[in-house]
């Protein structure tokens, strides 16, 4: 399959994606040294440590679900004491032909971005030029827009500097920021789940009230998600095809609502890999859709 680069919505068919096994779990959760940031977080999802065995097995469960599907699964290498490599999602994002290198808010996380050049991977990613800008929060409805959620770890500087840079590769999209009603959103993809076209999973207490009028008059059909199934990140599922969606097999109600919507509902037990924020979408970080 060719290397290259191109991913025009969330739910465009998948045909290769990029992963990275988990490493053991290293940071302090607790104690008088906690950044204030994760502490904002920790008040708006849970956070506890993983198995790190646990959690590769589970995403070996994912992993052969979308080879069998044809999915080209590139795997990275290992970023030693980052306990949240296993979340390549936020590293980078391809947007149409061009994927983009994250303006990671987080230090620690930084050395997860060296594996962007490993020759597996087969892509050279464009920088961005200022700002703070994470994958989980860039999420593609369609072929003319990109939403940015302005959560903890985007700010609006990351947004203009990703609109700047759409304009400088000729990518002709319209970038919407998002506008959550409180702090503490990890990230925007634990609220809002584009699962086929005009249809999102929608955590409406996240956002502000302009904000959820804004989704109603773009979004034909919101399915909405209980404040319990989003601090379980059920609202992180995976789409891999317009009509086939990847959900955690704890996501009873959410799959029967997908299933009425007359959607493929696929199931993998995540259970190990929600300890801390993301599921299914951090896991993953598509290279390319058609």
């Amino acid at each position: 399959m060719p290397a290259h680069t191109h991913v025009a919505t969330e739910y465009g068919t998948l045909r290769r994606v990029a992963m990275r096994h988990a490493g053991d779990f290293t940071r302090p959760l607790t104690g008088p040294d906690l950044h204030p940031v994760l502490a904002r977080q920790q008040a708006t999802s849970t956070w506890a440590p993983y198995d790190p065995a646990a959690v590769r097995a589970q995403q070996d469960q994912l992993i052969a679900l979308l080879r069998d599907r044809g999915t080209d699964v590139v795997l990275l290498p290992a970023a030693p004491g980052c306990s949240a490599q296993h979340y390549p999602r936020d590293i980078a994002f391809a947007v149409d032909h061009v994927l983009f290198r994250a303006r990671l808010n987080s230090t620690h996380r930084l050395p997860e971005a060296d594996a962007l050049t490993d020759p597996e991977l087969g892509v050279q990613p464009a920088d961005l030029a200022r700002g703070t800008i994470e994958g989980g929060d860039v999420l593609l409805p369609d072929t003319g827009r990109v939403l940015i959620g302005l959560s903890e770890e985007t700010n609006p500087e990351g947004a203009a500097a990703l609109e700047e840079a759409l304009t400088r590769h000729n990518i002709d999209r319209e970038v919407v920021p998002v506008h959550f009603a409180g702090k503490g959103i990890v990230h925007l993809d634990d609220h809002l789940a584009i699962v086929a076209p005009g249809t999102a999973l929608i955590h409406r207490e996240a956002f502000t009230a302009d904000q959820n009028r804004w989704f109603n008059s773009y979004f034909d059909d919101l399915i909405p998600v209980t404040d319990a199934e989003a601090r379980a990140v059920q609202v992180n599922v995976l789409a891999i095809a317009p009509t086939t969606i990847v959900v955690g097999a704890s996501s009873d109600r959410i799959a029967a609502a997908l299933a009425a919507r007359g959607l493929e509902v696929l199931t993998v037990d995540y259970s190990e890999v929600t300890r801390i924020p993301g599921s299914l979408r951090c896991t993953t970080l598509p290279l390319l859709r058609t």
